[in-house]
């Protein structure tokens, strides 16, 4: 619908003959205008936008994953055992998941531009930082880390919300794909960098120096290149339009969108699934070539190069594929179901949990056939990182989307990936019965089994999201956020529109 165009909720309220010659001589002696987009951003710098924003979302998986790529080399380095080595992902979660409500609460009324920029300097120079944690101090580690999600939460919760005031239907499909494609890279690309840097280096401290200085020239970008669109415009609902309401009445609204809520939980169980394969994949398959004879065990450093290396190529390719298959299937369903986004999650989700259950059985008897299960269910795994994203777009009116991502966010890695790393390392410990290479192997093995029981509990999720979504989708796009706002009487007597539930009362 143009901006031109009246909705089936407004009418006009006064008018006169003389303001209707006007505009009709007028329009008729001007030229047509150019035409420019709702959103206030040229399309060709909405295109950059684009771009720059999956550059640093690429930045910020890269920046996670690093330190899985190097984790056997950090045990060694300060002696921890499984469960500290977990708490590593734990505590960036936790702060991340606590502060994303805060910034999601900003990026709802406050310059988001600005918003990020301040909270990526922020990240590189913890990062950078953390670099040089000293052998004796392994909290020093945790605390800069812990500190990295400030970074994350001020740019995760708010710039899907951008993206979405700059397209919408189809094109925005489109353009989140693109900007979640670098979820898989980048994670993929932190085992890669992270692993072989450490490795030409020959120390794991300087894969942890890579992305601060990429993260500086995003900033820059950010600052001189995106510009800053309007709330809603894109949707013919301007912001100076649109009545805002309490971050209370945000979350309670939020509470009964059950599209909402429930594509949420089963992006729960996508995080605890993701966040415990990201930490544990490259170690577990480093001990199951050590336990099958493959590989001598770690005694210098650099011990899981290769297979983080493997496992980076891996997540990338898998990730390029999931997302585009899910998009493209999804968009394909579309014109046969309104239901077809929730469905196609689910499905990812449960053709994901056998191939995970194959790919940690099969570890003990051959190294390749894990890593080719592990490619089939990556691949499915990654087919709802788009959608999910698009569904709380098209499901949550503008003014409240920062705040329903920071709630996803929030409940999503609190029942997910913030203790799912450090939960497999606590039941790997419990379990192994000594410090052998066959019960480092097992115990990590038969504690990693739980991610494809979730993968099932997830797809659960999304097919009881089938359910509402239609609902939800429709009551998003009828939503008059003015209808309760008193009539005023323009002095002038020009026209003025208002809702006309609001004249028949």
């Amino acid at each position: 619908m143009s901006q031109g165009e009246q909705t089936s909720e407004t009418a006009p309220f006064f008018s006169d003959d003389s303001e209707a010659e006007e505009q009709g001589g007028s329009a008729a002696q001007r030229p047509p205008p150019e035409e420019e987009s709702p959103s206030g951003v040229s399309k060709v710098r909405a295109l950059l936008t684009v771009f720059i924003l999956c550059y640093i979302n690429l930045l910020n998986y890269m920046d996670r994953f690093t330190v899985a790529g190097v984790l056997p080399d950090i045990e060694q380095y300060f002696g921890i055992d499984d469960g500290k080595s977990g708490l590593l992902q734990t505590v960036f979660i936790c702060s991340y998941m606590f502060l994303a409500p805060v910034f999601g609460y900003l990026g709802d009324r406050y310059n988001r531009k600005l918003i990020m920029s301040v909270g990526i300097s922020f990240w590189a120079l913890v990062t950078l930082a953390s670099s040089y944690t000293p052998k004796e101090h392994f909290w020093v580690l945790l605390l800069t880390r812990g500190l990295v999600g400030v970074g994350e939460a001020s740019y995760s919760t708010i710039a899907p919300t951008i993206i979405a005031d700059l397209y919408v239907k189809e094109k925005r499909t489109y353009m989140l794909s693109i900007f979640y494609f670098a979820i898989p890279v980048g994670s993929g690309l932190g085992y890669i960098v992270g692993s072989q840097v450490g490795n030409l280096a020959k120390d794991w401290h300087w894969a942890l120096r890579v992305t601060p200085g990429l993260g500086l020239i995003a900033v820059l970008l950010l600052l001189f290149v995106v510009k800053e669109p309007e709330r809603g415009a894109i949707e013919a609902r301007p912001e100076h339009h649109m009545h805002r309401t309490s971050w209370l009445e945000d979350l309670h609204a939020l509470s009964k969108n059950y599209s909402f809520v429930l594509s949420t939980f089963g992006f729960t169980a996508v995080a605890f699934v993701t966040g415990s394969l990201a930490l544990w994949a490259p170690t577990f398959l480093f001990r199951a070539a050590v336990f099958n004879g493959e590989r001598a065990p770690c005694v210098e450093g650099n011990c899981a190069a290769s297979d983080s290396l493997i496992f980076g190529a891996i997540t990338v390719v898998t990730g390029l594929l999931g997302v585009t298959s899910g998009v493209l299937i999804s968009r394909q369903l579309r014109t046969r179901t309104p239901r077809a986004d929730p469905l196609v999650c689910a499905t990812g989700l449960l053709l994901s949990a056998p191939f995970l259950y194959l790919a940690i059985v099969c570890a003990q008897a051959s190294t390749n056939a894990t890593y080719a299960f592990i490619f089939l269910g990556e691949t499915f795994l990654s087919m709802n990182w788009a959608i999910v994203a698009d569904m709380l777009l098209y499901v949550v009116v503008p003014t409240r989307r920062s705040t329903a991502e920071a709630l996803q966010i929030v409940i999503s890695h609190l029942l997910g990936d913030a203790g799912s790393p450090y939960m497999i390392g606590v039941v790997s410990d419990s379990l192994r019965k000594t410090d052998s290479f066959l019960w480092q192997f097992r115990s990590l093995q038969l504690s990693l089994l739980l991610c494809s029981f979730v993968a099932v509990i997830g797809g659960g999720f999304f097919l009881a999201t089938a359910l509402f979504i239609e609902r939800d989708r429709q009551r998003a796009e009828n939503h008059a956020s003015t209808e309760d706002e008193p009539i005023v009487v323009p002095k002038s007597g020009r026209s003025t529109r208002v809702p006309v539930s609001s004249v028949l009362i």
